[in-house]
């Protein structure tokens, strides 16, 4: 299984247990989603490897406490800690209307009401605090803020989100 093919779910934060059980911190705002899995993948020295599940159960609001097979001691757990937890694509719940996941919009062709077409969405820049649409236009890189207040809609089946951007937005630079 390769990185691509798969989205992050979390990370192992902590031991629960004095036999092997680990907490993992949950990134989803559904958790309970993921309370029946039977396996998950976790990232050891930049590959995905299986790990299956024995049991699992939420704790607290975005904790799953998880059993492994053949993680049955303290030392087991403790080598696991602070490891990123994957699983595949098919696993995410479908979105619709204007939600998205990042992934999926890549390739979208970008139109704002105003100006036409933007361009091609290549990226989301989301290491700011407002998420960015990176949006390729003739060799330029536009950047436009993912405000769901800019979102008009979004059409899966023409692979294009639509628009409405403040005046001049666009025009900052071309």
């Amino acid at each position: 299984m390769k990185k691509d093919d798969c989205f992050y779910l979390g990370k192992i934060v902590k031991k629960y247990s004095f036999k092997g059980e680990l907490l993992i911190k949950l990134d989803t705002d559904q958790p309970e989603l993921y309370e029946e899995l039977d396996a998950l993948f976790l990232d050891i020295n930049n590959n995905l490897i299986p790990y299956f599940i024995e049991s699992s159960q939420l704790h607290k609001s975005n904790l799953l406490r998880v059993q492994f097979e053949d993680v049955e001691t303290e030392a087991d757990a403790e080598a696991l800690i602070k490891t990123e937890v994957f699983l595949p694509l098919e696993f995410l719940p479908k979105l619709e209307g204007n939600k998205f996941y990042f992934h999926e919009i890549i390739g979208f062709k970008m139109m704002d009401e105003n100006y036409g077409i933007v361009g091609e969405i290549t990226g989301v820049n989301d290491s700011t605090s407002q998420s960015l649409f990176e949006v390729e236009n003739q060799g330029r890189e536009i950047l436009i803020p993912m405000n769901d207040e800019f979102i008009v809609r979004v059409e899966r089946d023409t692979k294009t989100i639509v628009v409405n951007t403040p005046e001049g937005l666009i025009d900052l630079y071309l």
